[in-house]
Parts: structure tokens; sequence; C-alpha cells
């Protein structure tokens, strides 16, 4: 049996080598800000990507992409700006979920582009 934090790991090695077979570079995994973290920081072409990975061994209680509610959602926004700062970069910056299941016969990865917008709150 996998612990979560193996399957989690494995989650976002998976969505590494998707987003790169999909043509996009990584520039960091795991960054953190304080208690803020983005799992995979990655370049679309010129936008600037954060994405946060959800990894789950079924979907019996649902799709990992539904785990991602309002607050985790400010607190990417939150360390997405802390990196946009400290790296001092002026780039349009988009928000996704790799949502990654596992299933007898291996696994199902989605990818959910722009899955929020930035809102004042």
């Amino acid at each position: 049996m996998i612990d979560p934090h193996e399957l989690g790991k494995l989650g976002e090695d998976l969505a590494v080598s998707y987003l790169l077979n999909k043509g996009y570079q990584i520039l960091d995994r795991n960054w953190r800000s304080g208690h803020k973290e983005i799992d995979i920081v990655a370049l679309d072409g010129d936008t600037l990507v954060a994405v946060e990975v959800k990894t789950r061994k079924s979907d019996t209680f649902g799709e990992p992409d539904i785990a991602v509610g309002v607050m985790k959602q400010r607190m990417l926004i939150w360390a997405a700006d802390a990196y946009v700062r400290y790296h001092n970069l002026n780039v349009d910056v988009r928000f996704d979920i790799i949502s990654i299941v596992f299933s007898d016969t291996g696994h199902h990865i989605e990818h959910i582009e722009d899955a929020f917008i930035i809102t004042l709150m």
C-alpha cells in the first residue's frame, strides 16, 4: 500500500512528464513562500503557469480537482504573486489543475487549464 506522500510525489512526477510532453518548460517544483506552495511552476509559451496537482488512488469520492476550493485557490494566487515578485517577472499568470486518478489498469490524467481566475479578495 502506497502512503499519501509517495502517492503525491508519484502524481507530481507524472504531471511533470505530462507537461514536458506538451512542450511546457518546468521552472520549479514544490516552490514555497512561507506556508504557501506551488506544486509545479512552468512556462507555457510566455505565460507562467502555477499548477496544482491532485492525485488519488481512486475516484470513489469524486475527481481530485474538486479538492481545490476557494481557500486553496487563494493560497495559490498568493504563492504565485510571491513567485513573480521574488523573480521580478513581468508575465501573465495562469492557474491549472492536473488531476491524476489511479486504477487497476493504470492512471488517468486530466489537465484543467485556466481552472480558476483571479478575483479581488
